[in-house]
């Protein structure tokens, strides 16, 4: 076999990319999706031009024909359909958050571990070439040892509305920089200590601001702020330093790395994550489907986006956000 056959299961916005990413994947064929919503999925089986379509994941999963799935549910919907995925022998790609609890996590790294297909978790920023390259860096042993980080996350207040009702910024998008932050240490979060701020009053706050303290004596702050002004050119401001004892990296992924400016405003589009080229996204979400097509192919139990890695991100950034809530340090044994 060259080529997998790949069911998506939940069809928003990011599932949506998903498939536009995987058209351009040349050993991966969309070739199933999965939505509860009729009308949705009938308008994005017409979009791609997929022919199997399924309002529950259960009959996808029985389609001998659909060699692995990427489930795109909500993160405290991914438990029960990437437990099945794996029990019925699919490849699962399983966005981040992993999931919504630790207990869910370590459900789903269990099965993975009596699972036929790998089971691969979408850390997106670990396929960033800047990431990358500092991760290099890092095991070249040049800058000697860790001993602080720090990351900015922020994006736009236009983009987070409906979403600040479905999750907030520190398990939504620091869990990017703690993931990049345990892959850059090789180490685990003892403590985390957060306060938010709540600007528009939704569900969960706009704003996230996180300390950690590594086991091995490391420091961190993570910021993230969902409530940039409306207007601002760039979708992300997104940026980390990390300072050893013999040197410092600092990674930036912003504005002004490509700037347009048009009738209306000065714009700054995404180069890095999901690009558009043609009708197909590219970037690092690419990378990341490629790697995981050639692993199922190959039968290699992915080393970037473990299950393991996954549930230790979320683990941390559960505890800081009780930690917002209590306004204690909350300890991680």
């Amino acid at each position: 076999m060259d080529r997998l056959r790949i069911g998506i299961i939940g069809l928003g916005w990011f599932g949506e990319i998903h498939c536009e990413t995987i058209m351009g994947v040349p050993n991966l064929e969309l070739a199933a999706l999965c939505t509860r919503r009729p009308d949705r999925l009938a308008e994005q089986a017409k979009k791609f031009g997929v022919k199997k379509t399924y309002t529950d994941y259960r009959a996808m999963l029985a389609d001998k024909d659909i060699d692995a799935v990427s489930i795109v549910t909500m993160w405290d919907q991914h438990t029960e359909p990437a437990v099945d995925a794996l029990a019925a022998g699919k490849h699962v790609f399983l966005e981040k958050p992993m999931a919504s609890t630790v207990a869910d996590c370590n459900t789903i790294v269990a099965a993975a571990k009596k699972a036929k297909g790998i089971l691969q978790i979408g850390h997106i920023c670990r396929f960033n070439l800047r990431y990358r390259m500092a991760k290099q860096a890092i095991d070249e042993g040049r800058i000697g040892k860790i001993v602080a980080l720090q990351s900015r996350r922020n994006i736009p207040a236009a983009w987070t509305p409906t979403i600040l009702e479905k999750i907030g910024p520190i398990v939504g998008d620091a869990i990017h920089d703690t993931d990049l932050m345990l892959w850059f240490t090789g180490d685990r979060v003892a403590s985390a200590y957060a306060q938010t701020v709540s600007v528009r009053n939704l569900k969960f706050p706009d704003i996230g601001q996180t300390m950690y303290r590594f086991r091995g004596g490391a420091t961190a702050t993570l910021e993230t702020v969902w409530c940039m002004p409306e207007k601002t050119p760039f979708d992300i401001d997104e940026r980390m330093s990390v300072i050893g004892t013999e040197g410092i990296i600092h990674v930036q992924d912003t504005f002004p790395n490509l700037g347009i400016v048009d009738k209306s405003r000065l714009h700054s589009p995404d180069t890095t994550y999901w690009p558009m080229f043609d009708g197909v996204r590219g970037g690092a979400l690419r990378a990341e489907f490629d790697y995981f097509a050639n692993c199922a192919l190959k039968g290699k139990t992915p080393e970037i986006g473990r299950p393991e890695d996954a549930a230790a991100a979320l683990e941390a950034t559960i505890a800081a956000e009780e930690s917002a809530r209590t306004g204690k340090v909350v300890q991680i044994s």
